[in-house]
């Protein structure tokens, strides 16, 4: 029985996926909206999974936009094919254009699988030196969904090389994992059935919290994960 029940959650996921993926095609700008906020709180930064945009986000994004935050995307990262080390440098570079022409002070990152690997690579990349003007917004933390911490053991079968980096023994990887600088800053969230990921997406050092839910897209819209997400924002930003 269970096995049929997951068999129908792959089912559902997918479609959603597939839905959300249709209307990406159709709306690549974010809502006017979300550029009106509280400067006093952390403005939001979207980094969606590979082969995401930020549309896949919007359902958390749209929640704390009406909250009283400003809700930026990197339209740089497209449809996110490109390695994590490249993905982030983009990320970073989007993050100095937002401190200049949007006053933005610091932020929150928002991520979603892949995303929450481009957001960590990010923060560490800002505990290093720079020069005063390519300075970014401080970066209080990372919220992140599904995120493959530890790799899956499906990538090594996975055919694109944008999925092969997912691999356990990704370079990239593992180097993001011996890393653990940034972690305590880290909320990762992933439900109990992850068919992308089925060692879950716990990280040492970081708040894991595993809920009782399935999917690695149908989640995104979820009431009640958008709740937990609304309120990890709110802890980063106290």
């Amino acid at each position: 029985m269970r096995r049929w029940k997951h068999a129908w959650w792959w089912l559902l996921d997918y479609l959603h996926a597939g839905w959300v993926q249709t209307c990406s095609v159709f709306r690549r700008r974010p809502p006017k909206d979300y550029a009106t906020g509280d400067l006093t709180r952390p403005a939001i930064v979207l980094l969606p999974g590979v082969y995401e945009t930020w549309l896949f986000l919007e359902p958390a994004a749209g929640r704390l936009n009406k909250a009283g935050h400003l809700i930026f995307t990197v339209p740089e990262l497209g449809f996110n094919q490109l390695s994590v080390p490249d993905s982030a440098a983009r990320v970073q570079r989007r993050l100095a254009e937002l401190r200049q022409t949007h006053g933005v002070e610091h932020c929150v990152l928002l991520a979603h699988s892949k995303g929450g690997l481009i957001g960590k690579y990010t923060m560490l990349e800002a505990l290093l030196p720079v020069e005063p003007s390519a300075a970014e917004p401080e970066i209080l933390g990372m919220v992140t969904l599904n995120t493959p911490f530890a790799g899956s053991v499906y990538a090594k079968y996975l055919f694109p090389r944008a999925l092969r980096q997912f691999s356990p023994a990704d370079a990239v990887l593992l180097s993001l994992q011996a890393q653990e600088e940034a972690n305590e800053r880290i909320i990762s969230i992933f439900p109990d059935f992850d068919p992308h990921i089925p060692g879950g997406s716990a990280l040492a050092g970081a708040t894991n919290i595993r809920l009782e839910a399935a999917g690695d897209f149908r989640i995104l819209a979820d009431p009640l994960v958008l709740g937990v997400i609304e309120d990890a924002v709110g802890s980063l930003g106290d």
